[in-house]
C-alpha cells in the first residue's frame, strides 16, 4: 500500500519541520571546558530533517520556529538561509536587551573520540521556541494556502514546555486535516523530561501526539520511555539477534496505533565514539525491511546521523515510493552525515545514490 502524498504541483513546499533551532558552539578536537575558540552551526533534530531534504535532496522545504529578535537569532536565520530553508514561518520576538523573558538556545557540543563520547550541554531557557503555544501558528495558512506534502517534527521540541506539546499536536491534527503526511521523531532526551514529570509525562505527550502520526520513527530506548513499549532481551542497542526483539516490540506499537503507516529506526552498536556498526530497518504495510548493513562504519561527528537518516527515509518514500529504497537512502544519508561536522548534512543527492549502490569510499577524479 502506497503512502498518499499530495501533489508536488499543489503545494508550495515538499516539507515543513517544526521544532527549535540551536546555535551549535563546537570546540573541534578540544573539550568545551578548555577550549579558546569554537566553531559554529546551526542544530535541531527537527530542523535537521527539512535542511537535509533540502540541501542534499532539493527538496522544497521551510521550517516554523521562533527566535529573539537580537544578533543571535539573525545570525541563526543566516544559517537556515544558507541550507536554503524558507524561513517565512519563523515567528520573531522582541528582545529585552538580558535575555530575562526570552532568548535564543546554545549547545555547546563536543563530537568525542574513542573511549569518550559526544557530549552535548545545552543552554535553552527561556528562549523564544519553548514559549511557543497553541494559536501562534496560522495553520490554515501554512498546510492549506501554501501547503506542504509532508510535515516533521519531534519529541524534543514537544519536550521543551506543556505549551510546545500542546502546539505539537494542534501542528499534526491540522495537517492531517489538510492530508500531509505527518512524520515524528520520538528523540527521547531524559534531561528535557525530568523536570516535568519525567518518564510518565513523556508517555503521556507522547501516546497522545502518536495517534496523528503516519511515520513514526525512533530507537528502542525512544520506544520504551516515550511510548511505553519495553523490548525484551535488548539493554542498549538494537543488533543481531536482538533485532527480532525489537520487531515484536513494533508489531505492539502498529498493534496499539494502527494510524502508523510507516515505522523506522536505525541500528547502532558502539564500538567507541569513533567505530560504530550502522543499519537501520523500516516497517511498512506488514513488512519490515533492512537496509545494508555497514559493521566497524568510521565516524567523525555523530550529532545529526538520525535526523539524516530520516530525512532520507522521508526522501526514499518520496521519491520511489519504495519502503526498502526509503531506509537503504536513510541508512546511506546517515552514514555519510556522520563522517562530516556539525549535526547537518553536508552530503550530495549523487554521493548517497552511490553509497546505496554499493560504491566505495576509493577516489572519485
Amino acid at each position: 500500500m502506497s503512502i498518499q502524498l499530495r501533489s508536488a504541483d499543489s503545494v508550495a513546499f515538499d516539507i515543513i519541520s517544526l521544532g527549535e533551532i540551536m546555535l551549535r558552539l563546537d570546540p573541534g578536537d578540544g573539550r568545551v571546558r578548555t577550549t579558546r575558540h569554537f566553531d559554529v552551526w546551526e542544530g535541531g533534530g527537527e530542523y535537521n530533517v527539512a535542511r537535509g531534504l533540502r540541501r542534499c535532496f532539493g527538496k522544497r522545504a521551510a521550517v516554523v520556529t521562533a527566535f529573539a529578535d537580537n544578533d543571535v537569532g539573525r545570525l541563526l536565520e543566516d544559517f537556515i538561509l544558507q541550507g536554503g530553508v524558507d524561513t517565512r514561518f519563523i515567528q520573531w520576538r522582541k528582545f529585552d536587551g538580558i535575555g530575562r523573558d526570552v532568548r535564543n538556545g546554545l549547545n555547546f557540543t563536543e563530537k568525542g573520540f574513542g573511549v569518550r563520547g559526544a557530549k552535548g550541554t545545552p543552554d535553552r531557557g527561556l528562549t523564544a521556541a519553548s514559549q511557543m503555544k497553541p494559536g501562534d501558528i496560522d495553520w490554515d495558512d501554512v498546510f492549506g494556502r501554501q501547503g506542504s506534502r509532508w510535515f516533521h517534527t519531534g519529541g524534543i521540541f514537544a519536550a521543551l514546555s506543556e505549551t510546545t506539546a500542546e502546539l505539537t499536536i494542534e501542528a499534526c491534527k491540522k495537517a492531517k486535516e489538510y492530508g500531509t503526511i505527518v512524520s515524528y521523531d520520538l528523540n527521547y532526551r531524559p534531561s528535557l523530561w525530568k523536570s516535568i514529570g519525567g518518564q510518565a509525562k513523556a508517555q503521556e505527550v507522547n501516546r497522545e501526539i502518536a495517534k496523528y502520526v503516519d511515520v513514526m520513527i525512533g530507537n528502542e530506548e525512544d520506544f520504551t520511555a516515550s511510548l511505553g513499549f519495553e523490548v525484551a532481551g535488548v539493554s542498549e542497542h538494537v543488533t543481531g539477534l536482538e533485532v527480532d526483539s525489537f520487531k515484536d516490540m513494533i508489531r505492539r506499537a502498529v498493534k496499539d496505533f494502527p494510524n502508523f503507516q510507516v515505522v523506522a529506526t536505525t541500528l547502532r552498536d558502539v564500538h567507541s565514539a569513533t567505530v560504530n556498526d550502522w543499519g537501520a530497518i523500516c516497517w511498512h504495510d506488514g513488512e519490515f525491511f533492512e537496509a545494508t548493513h555497514r559493521p566497524k562504519l568510521e565516524i567523525y561527528d555523530r550529532v545529526g546521523g538520525g535526523d539524516s537518516f530520516a530525512s532520507g527515509l522521508v526522501y526514499g518514500f518520496m521519491e520511489f515510493d519504495d519502503a526498502h529504497m526509503a531506509v537503504e537512502y536513510g541508512a546511506a544519508h546517515g552514514a555519510l552525515a556522520m563522517t562530516t561536522p556539525g549535526d547537518t548534512t553536508m552530503a550530495t543527492v549523487d554521493e548517497v545514490k552511490k553509497l546505496v549502490g554499493g560504491g566505495s569510499a576509493r577516489v572519485d577524479r
